[in-house]
């Protein structure tokens, strides 16, 4: 699917999805918690939400899909329509012959459902795990993903890098998507990410969207994907744009305050430990939950707030095509899953004008109502004298019936006697 076009874009659909990293309390059954995320992807499907991203994380506790192709492989079997896609691979982990032979196989299975976030890695620990040197991350990625899609337009890659080495290398499956599989890179606060989506036609995974230092650098980010798009020779769609944010919904901000605490600090607590410099003030407050709100980070709160939300994300970056809703479990599942359906019910339609016709179809009645009830009115009195004209024809009809069977009657009696008194005279 291509992400930049030569000529100027509509503003897009905007699309829902799900970003399941996943978050997982360590107190927690690990095989019910991967069921239970799975069992999340067919909730959202049936809702309407149109993708889900899965991460790919090796340590640290919480994050425990290390294969988002497995996770995809078996999602797919179990939903209907929503796209699935990797949230991130991160490139510097893996050969890139053998991620592109996964990433194919997948686009096969999925028979197209697939999408593929690339990114370079997020917990150091997982780098440090396989050796990799930290600073050398971003490049790697960019390395590997030159040869990735070079090898999904078909081309034969001899290559030797200081960490890995083609000889001949060519893929053995075409694509089953045209010309291949939608990619899209992780961007956050550098422009890494967005110049690698303006030069090989990506979109874009903004995982920080609504994160204080993601969010100052949204606008700026795009502006640079854009800019080196129109280097070579396109134009960034802003369907391809996709944000990133948590949310919890509830029928009122108290409730969903009270749901939150079920399962908040907890994830507090986690981005704390891993990462105390990305965990900002706002999670350090003595009321991290009412921090969070205010610093925009997420919404804790209804329909109406995530509304808001989305309208303050598009002032700052324009029209974007996917927001896609941190799977967080601050709340219990039950609860979660409302929360995603309050999304989808109310949250999306409002954005997407999909009831505009309805309201304008109430209220051209309600303008005219005074009108529409008089004749109204005035058709049902017509419809009452009708009816009485009816029964009083009926009655008449009814009556001359009478009368003409009496007169009946009467000849028949009449005509008896005379014959009666002729046979006497005989």
């Amino acid at each position: 699917m291509s992400n930049a076009q030569n000529t100027a874009q509509p503003e897009p659909r905007l699309r829902a999805g799900v970003f399941l990293a996943p978050f997982h309390p360590i107190d927690e059954d690990p095989t019910l918690a991967i069921e239970r995320d799975l069992e999340l992807m067919t909730h959202v499907d049936r809702l309407g939400f149109d993708e889900a991203w899965i991460g790919e994380h090796h340590s640290a506790g919480f994050e425990i899909i290390s294969s988002p192709e497995l996770f995809i492989a078996a999602a797919a079997e179990r939903t209907r329509r929503i796209r699935l896609g990797t949230g991130v691979i991160s490139l510097p982990y893996h050969n890139p012959l053998m991620a592109t032979g996964r990433i194919l196989q997948l686009d096969h299975m999925t028979r197209g459902r697939a999408m593929f976030g690339v990114g370079p890695g997020l917990l150091p620990t997982d780098a440090e795990m396989l050796d990799i040197p930290i600073v050398k991350q971003r490049d790697r990625m960019a390395e590997s993903l030159d040869v990735i899609l070079r090898l999904l337009a078909g081309e034969t890659v001899t290559e030797k890098t200081e960490w890995y080495s083609l000889k001949q290398a060519r893929c053995q499956l075409r694509p089953y998507s045209h010309p291949r599989p939608e990619f899209a890179v992780a961007s956050t606060i550098t422009p890494s990410g967005a110049k690698l989506a303006g030069k090989y036609d990506l979109g874009m995974l903004c995982v920080a969207a609504t994160q204080v230092q993601g969010y100052d650098a949204l606008d700026t980010n795009w502006r640079i994907a854009c800019e080196v798009a129109r280097e070579h020779g396109r134009t960034m769609n802003p369907a391809a744009l996709r944000l990133v944010g948590p949310m919890h919904l509830a029928e009122t901000r108290e409730q969903a305050m009270k749901d939150v605490e079920f399962g908040l600090q907890r994830w507090i607590d986690y981005f704390a430990r891993v990462n105390p410099t990305a965990a900002g003030e706002d999670l350090g407050a003595r009321s991290p939950a009412e921090a969070i709100v205010a610093s925009g980070r997420a919404v804790i709160g209804t329909p109406e707030d995530a509304i808001a939300q989305l309208e303050r994300l598009r002032e700052k970056v324009g029209p974007f095509g996917s927001f896609l809703l941190l799977g967080h479990n601050w709340a219990s599942f039950e609860r979660t899953k409302y929360s995603y359906e309050l999304f989808a019910r109310y949250v999306l339609p409002a954005l997407a004008r999909k009831n505009a016709w309805r309201r304008d179809s109430l209220d051209a009645y309600t303008a005219n109502k005074q009108e529409l009830m008089s004749k109204a009115g005035a058709a049902m009195l017509q419809t009452f004298e009708q009816h009485k004209a009816d029964i009083a024809r009926a009655v008449s009809s009814r009556k001359a019936d009478e009368r003409k069977a009496e007169a009946r009657d009467v000849r028949d009696v009449t005509e008896g006697n005379g014959k009666l008194e002729s046979e006497s005279a005989e």
